[in-house]
């Protein structure tokens, strides 16, 4: 098991140190930080810009390879190298993380979760109306877009807020109830802020979760194993709970990498629709004003987060599968 999760890491690390190398050139390449500055008023001097680029690896008249290089060298030593206003991007990196770890976790727990159990559930209760209506939710799901579903919450939580003539809902940025509030009030705030974004993602991620899990189900349902076990005493439930639920969600573990990607991007939409300055909404921002250091390093810790859920996938589909243990033992 160990030299089979040690491969598959190395391979992992292998393909993202590529993807973080491509991306800071793709960046370096096609973004311009030398318009921002020219488009000051007054204009500072040509040679004054060419400086300003230059002490932040950006000038692209330093050629790429260059650039790559020095940029390189920092990352290895864990610096980032500096935003286009001259500020370090470590320090902005971590802080804008830390914003776009509490909007996504929870909302990643809660639909993954649920996405599992109702794909089960859907897949057992075949061609009866709850497998109707769950499939047709989660087509709908899968289907509406990230900020479209945040938009419709909203509009929809407006209309509680104004039904009710009480504000249940808020949903523009982060709690910023202090500590005079009191421990409990704090938390209701804050619950009241991550509520909707936390649904939004929620969504996003069962819906896709939904529909992989009945799809994998329905393919272990009649299993000579699942009926083996009925056959030795086990009523149903059981049977399916033990045998087919474990051997079900072995490839789910496999697409848990794929669905990171949505994860991520789904971030990106809840940060710019709800107002919380995380790092999805860094990126765009980023992009906008042509930051490639803020880009790079956004994309290398986005790399890393993928490689952390295959590790994580690696590790699931080992404890699920008796094969993999067999063939590493």
């Amino acid at each position: 098991m160990a030299a089979f999760l040690l491969r598959r890491l190395v391979t992992r690390l292998v393909l993202a140190v590529l993807a973080m190398s491509l991306a800071y050139v793709l960046a370096a390449a096609a973004l311009d930080p030398r318009a921002g500055l020219e488009g000051r008023a007054p204009r500072p001097p040509e040679a004054v810009v060419d400086a300003r680029l230059t002490a932040l690896n950006l000038n692209d008249r330093t050629p790429l390879a260059d650039r790559y290089l020095t940029w390189a060298a920092g990352v290895v030593r864990g610096d980032f190298g500096r935003t286009w206003d001259g500020e370090a991007v470590n320090a902005e990196l971590w802080r804008r993380l830390g914003v776009s770890f509490r909007l996504l976790v929870p909302g990643a727990v809660l639909g993954s979760v649920l996405g599992v159990l109702l794909g089960a559930y859907a897949a057992v209760q075949r061609g009866r109306t709850a497998d109707r209506l769950i499939c047709l939710g989660s087509y709908l799901l899968v289907a509406v877009p990230v900020f479209v579903s945040a938009v419709l919450l909203q509009i929809a939580a407006s209309k509680v807020n104004g039904v009710g003539g009480v504000r249940v809902f808020v949903w523009v940025g982060e709690s910023t109830v202090g500590a005079s509030h009191g421990v409990l009030g704090g938390l209701a705030d804050r619950a009241r802020h991550l509520l909707l974004p936390t649904v939004t993602i929620a969504l996003a991620q069962l819906g896709v979760y939904c529909r992989y899990q009945r799809a994998t189900m329905l393919d272990v349902l009649h299993a000579d194993y699942v009926r083996t076990a009925r056959a030795r005493g086990l009523r149903r439930r059981s049977a399916l709970l033990r045998h087919g639920l474990r051997t079900a969600l072995t490839p789910v573990t496999t697409y848990f990498v794929y669905a990171f990607g949505v994860l991520l991007l789904g971030g990106i939409y809840s940060e710019k629709t709800f107002g919380w300055h995380g790092a999805g909404e860094w990126l765009v921002d980023s992009i906008a004003r042509g930051d490639v250091n803020a880009v790079a390093a956004i994309v290398c810790v986005a790399v890393c987060g993928v490689v952390l859920a295959g590790l994580m996938a690696d590790v699931l589909q080992g404890v699920l599968d008796p094969r993999i243990r067999a063939a590493t033992a």
